[in-house]
């Protein structure tokens, strides 16, 4: 599976006094099995760019195409596209409306038409997946924590068994155990399903921890589209738009300040303390 944005531009209020540019000239591909990383600054277009690609906003001009197929041309299959491109929104009470957690994750293979039995079978399978528990199945959606919440929403996708999952702000206002235990969810989903992951996120060390590309939106714009480690090099240039990188690219660059031989193109903590441990052995070799 592939998607493909050619030349998309996006604009609100087109052709009234509140018209605004939201996306500009967008020319990307999202191909099969990537985990992918999008950051931006507020109102830099992540949300309206994720929005079209399972055709929920429609570009003002340019392409969206599905498998080389338009996804916008007359006789194609929105609905299918949308069972197979799943979008799992910043806040999950948006997306939770049954009586219970069970009914509400049978609510999308429903939807496609499928036997009851098999219904049911995805919508348990999807649950383990996410690691949320048994006795949380008949309860209310909304009697659940936030991160339950994230688990519940992110597994009515699942039950459609797409082929690309896009993850809006998934761990906003979690502690760092619930953050650690969604996305270590989804990184292994991705591992074993290899399905597309797009994840949408302000967190710099959890887009370093677990993506693979990164790209980065500034004014509607793609300003960078690379590996971590490649656009993580170009922290100065980040924050003058008002994002920044790791902690951890700040620390070895302020140790090579100071003198230390050490790799100044490492994105995460662990990276971070084999290079450190490296160069003290080197120092004590000496």
């Amino acid at each position: 599976m592939s998607i493909r944005l050619e030349h998309l531009n996006y604009i609100y209020s087109a052709g009234t006094a509140f018209e605004r540019q939201a996306l500009n000239d967008i020319d990307l591909e999202f191909p099969d099995g990537q985990f992918i990383g999008m950051i931006g600054h507020t109102g830099s277009g992540k949300s309206t760019l994720i929005q079209h690609l399972n055709g929920l906003l429609k570009p003002t001009s340019g392409r969206v195409l599905y498998n080389s197929e338009d996804i916008f041309a007359e006789g194609f299959d929105l609905r299918r596209l949308r069972s197979k491109v799943g979008l799992v929104f910043q806040y999950p009470e948006h997306q939770l409306f049954e009586t219970d957690v069970f009914t509400d994750v049978c609510f999308g293979p429903k939807n496609l038409g499928l036997p009851k039995e098999e219904i049911e079978a995805r919508a348990l399978a999807a649950l383990q997946q996410v690691g949320l528990k048994e006795k949380y199945y008949k309860m209310s959606p909304f009697e659940l924590s936030g991160g339950q919440k994230r688990r519940a929403a992110i597994a009515g996708i699942l039950a459609m068994e797409p082929e690309m999952l896009v993850l809006d702000e998934p761990t906003a206002g979690l502690d760092p155990k619930g953050r650690d235990d969604i996305l270590d969810q989804v990184a292994k989903l991705h591992s074993e399903r290899k399905i597309t992951i797009v994840l949408v996120s302000h967190s710099m060390e959890d887009i370093a921890r677990y993506v693979e590309r990164i790209i980065v939106l500034n004014h509607g714009s793609v300003l960078f589209d690379d590996t971590p480690r490649e656009v993580f090099r170009h922290y100065r240039e980040l924050e003058q738009v008002g994002l920044a990188a790791p902690q951890v690219t700040y620390l070895v660059h302020e140790l090579e300040e100071k003198g230390w031989d050490i790799p100044t193109d490492v994105t995460t903590v662990e990276e971070a303390a084999q290079a450190i441990a490296g160069t003290f052995k080197s120092m004590s070799q000496r």
